[in-house]
C-alpha cells in the first residue's frame, strides 16, 4: 500500500503533452537565466538582514514577487494530475499525497534535527534561521512562508523545469540549491537539496505544480513550528 502511494506520487508518470515549441522554449530560458540570478541576489540580501529588522518583511515579498513574475513570464504553466487511488486509470489532481508527504519530510527532518543541535557549528548555522522565527510576528512570519513557499515553486518546478529539456528533476535541484548557497548558510542549502529532489519527482510525476507547492508549504511550515523548539 505504502509503496504504491510513493509510486504514484514521485514515480509513475501520468500521460500529458506540455511540450513548447522551440520559440517557447527560448523564451523560458532566457528568463529563467535572468531571474535565477536576480532572484539569488535577492535571497542572500533577504537573510543576511538582521532578526527584527522591519526590512526582512518587504524584502522577503520582493523575493516571491521575483519568482513569481518569473514564473508567468516564461510561459504556461499546469497544476498537473496523478493517478486515483481507487482507480489507476482516472487521474485527479494531487491534494492530500502532497500534504502528507511534506509531514513526512518534516518528520525526518525533525530525526535530523535532533542529531544536528548537537554539533556546534551547525546549530549555530540552523540557530540563524530560527532568530527569525522567535523575533517576528507569527501570523506574519506563516504567510511570508507560504507566500514564498509557493513562488519559490511556481519558478522552480514550473518555469525552470518546463525550460531544462533533459534531466529537469537534476537541473532545477542544483538551480534551487545554488539560489540558496546566496545566503551564506549550509543546513539551508541542506534543505534545499533534499526539498529539491522530492519536489523535482513530484513534478515529473505529475506534470504540474501543485503537488510541489502543497507539499513545500507543508514542510516549510512545519518546521516554522518545530524548528524553534528544537533550537530554542
Amino acid at each position: 500500500m505504502v509503496q504504491r502511494w510513493v509510486r504514484r506520487s514521485l514515480w509513475d508518470v501520468v500521460p500529458r503533452d506540455h511540450r513548447d515549441s522551440p520559440e517557447a522554449l527560448r523564451q523560458r530560458q532566457v528568463v529563467t537565466v535572468g531571474v535565477v540570478l536576480v532572484g539569488a541576489a535577492m535571497l542572500g540580501l533577504s537573510l543576511r538582514i538582521e532578526p527584527g529588522n522591519p526590512w526582512f518583511y518587504p524584502a522577503t515579498f520582493a523575493m516571491a514577487v521575483i519568482w513569481t513574475a518569473g514564473a508567468f513570464l516564461s510561459g504556461p504553466l499546469h497544476l498537473g494530475r496523478i493517478a486515483s487511488p481507487r482507480d489507476g486509470d482516472t487521474l485527479v489532481r494531487p491534494v492530500l499525497s502532497p500534504i502528507v508527504l511534506g509531514l513526512a519530510l518534516a518528520a525526518v527532518f525533525v530525526v535530523g534535527g535532533l542529531v544536528v543541535r548537537e554539533v556546534p557549528w551547525l546549530h549555530d548555522q540552523v540557530r540563524s534561521v530560527t532568530d527569525f522565527a522567535d523575533q517576528g510576528a507569527l501570523p506574519l512570519l506563516v504567510l511570508v512562508t507560504v507566500v514564498n513557499g509557493v513562488a519559490e515553486e511556481l519558478f522552480f518546478r514550473g518555469a525552470a523545469y518546463a525550460a531544462v529539456p533533459r534531466h529537469p528533476v537534476a537541473w532545477t535541484s542544483v538551480a534551487y540549491v545554488l539560489a540558496t548557497l546566496a545566503t551564506g548558510n549550509v543546513m539551508l542549502a541542506f534543505a534545499a537539496t533534499v526539498l529539491g529532489v522530492v519536489v523535482g519527482l513530484e513534478r515529473r510525476a505529475s506534470g504540474g505544480i501543485l503537488a510541489p507547492i502543497l507539499t513545500h508549504c507543508t514542510w516549510s511550515f512545519a518546521m516554522l513550528v518545530v524548528l524553534p523548539l528544537l533550537f530554542g
